[in-house]
C-alpha cells in the first residue's frame, strides 16, 4: 500500500509569512542576500580547500563537508520562499512538501552528525597529537563522513514515511514559510501519536548520543589544553575549537528546541517560525564567518586564489 495514500489533499498552503504582506518585497531582498551570503562563503570555502593542498587534512575535509550542507539545507527551502514572496502564492504541491520536508531534515540531520565526527576530529588532534595522522587516515574520514550522510537519509526517510502515513482532511495550512515535520503533524486529522513518539525517542536517541560524544569530547579536549605548558600552544589549541563549539551551540540549541519538543509545547508561532529560520537560513551564513574566515590558513588559501585569479585577468 502506497504510504502517501490517506490524504484528500493535493497541496499545502506555507502561511508563515502571510501575516506580513506589507512588508514582503522587503523580505524577499533580506532572503535573497541571506542566501547569496549563504552561497558566496560556504563556495568560497569550497574553493580554498579544493585550490590549496596544505588545507587536503581531515580537519579541512570535514569543513568542506559542512560547507556544502550549508548549502544544499537552505537550497531546500529559501527558493521556494523566495518564489511565493515574489508571486503573492503560498502553495507547494503535496509531493514538494514531502520532498522539502525530507531534504531538509536529512541535512538537519546529517549536520548533526557532522559537528559529532568534528569534535571527534579535533579531540584526536589535540589529546593524541602524535597518533593524530595514524587514527585519522584517508579511509578513516571517507568511513565517517559516508556514516554521516547515510545516518541523516535513513534517518529523514522514517521520519518523512511516518509523518506523510498520517491523514490530513481537516487543513491545509502549514503555519510555518517550509515544510516541517512539526507543523505538517499538526495538520493530521488521524492520531499523530507515533509520529510525535518517534520524532522525540530517535531524535533524542540520537541527539543525545550526538551530543554527548561532543561534549565528552571537549571535556578531555579542555582538560588537555589546561595541562600544556606553552601559552602560545594553548592559545593556538583554543582557537581550532572555539569556533566549533560556537557552531555546535547555536545549532543544537536550535534544533533542539525546534524538534525535541511535544506537540502542546508549540504554542507561540511567531517564536518557533523565528528559531527555525536560525537553524534553517541564518546559521548557514554564519558558520563560514564564525568557523572558517577567522582561520588564518583558510584567510590565506583565499588570497592565494584571488591573487592568482587577478593575475590571470590582467595577464
Amino acid at each position: 500500500m502506497d504510504v502517501f495514500n490517506r490524504t484528500t489533499i493535493t497541496e499545502f498552503i506555507l502561511i508563515g509569512l502571510s501575516d506580513l504582506p506589507e512588508v514582503r518585497y522587503t523580505l524577499f531582498v533580506v532572503f535573497a542576500a541571506i542566501y547569496q551570503v549563504t552561497l558566496l562563503g560556504n563556495g568560497a570555502i569550497l574553493l580554498a580547500i579544493g585550490t590549496e593542498k596544505k588545507l587536503h587534512t581531515p580537519m579541512y575535509y570535514f569543513l568542506a563537508n559542512l560547507s556544502l550542507l550549508d548549502i544544499f539545507c537552505p537550497s531546500a527551502t529559501v527558493p521556494k520562499i523566495l518564489e511565493n514572496l515574489l508571486t503573492k502564492k503560498q502553495n507547494i504541491s503535496f509531493v514538494g512538501c514531502v520532498l522539502q520536508l525530507f531534504f531538509l531534515v536529512a541535512l538537519v540531520g546529517t549536520e548533526v552528525f557532522l559537528l559529532t565526527v568534528m569534535a571527534y576530529d579535533r579531540y584526536v588532534a589535540i589529546c593524541f597529537p602524535l597518533r593524530y595522522t595514524l587514527i585519522m587516515t584517508k579511509g578513516r574520514c571517507v568511513q565517517l563522513m559516508a556514516s554521516t550522510w547515510a545516518a541523516g537519509f535513513l534517518n529523514s526517510l522514517l521520519h518523512t514515511i511516518f509523518t506523510f502515513r498520517l491523514s490530513f482532511c481537516k487543513s491545509n495550512r502549514v503555519n510555518q514559510y517550509y515544510c516541517d515535520i512539526p507543523p505538517v503533524v499538526a495538520l493530521s486529522c488521524s492520531s499523530t501519536y507515533v509520529a510525535e513518539v518517534l520524532l522525540l525517542v530517535v531524535g533524542s536517541i540520537f541527539g543525545v548520543n550526538a551530543f554527548l560524544i561532543t561534549g565528552i569530547s571537549y571535556i578531555y579536549i579542555i582538560s588537555t589544553i589546561l595541562k600544556m605548558q606553552s601559552a602560545e600552544g594553548k592559545r593556538k589549541a583554543f582557537s581550532t575549537c572555539a569556533s566549533h563549539l560556537l557552531v555546535v551551540c547555536l545549532f543544537y540549541g536550535t534544533t533542539i528546541f525546534t524538534y525535541l519538543r511535544p506537540s502542546s509545547s508549540h504554542n507561540s508561532p511567531a517564536r518557533d517560525r523565528l528559531i527555525s529560520m536560525l537553524y534553517g537560513v541564518i546559521t548557514p551564513m554564519l558558520n563560514p564567518i564564525i568557523y572558517s574566515l577567522r582561520n588564518t590558513e583558510v584567510k590565506g588559501a583565499l588570497r592565494k586564489v584571488l591573487y592568482h585569479r587577478t593575475c590571470l585577468q590582467k595577464g
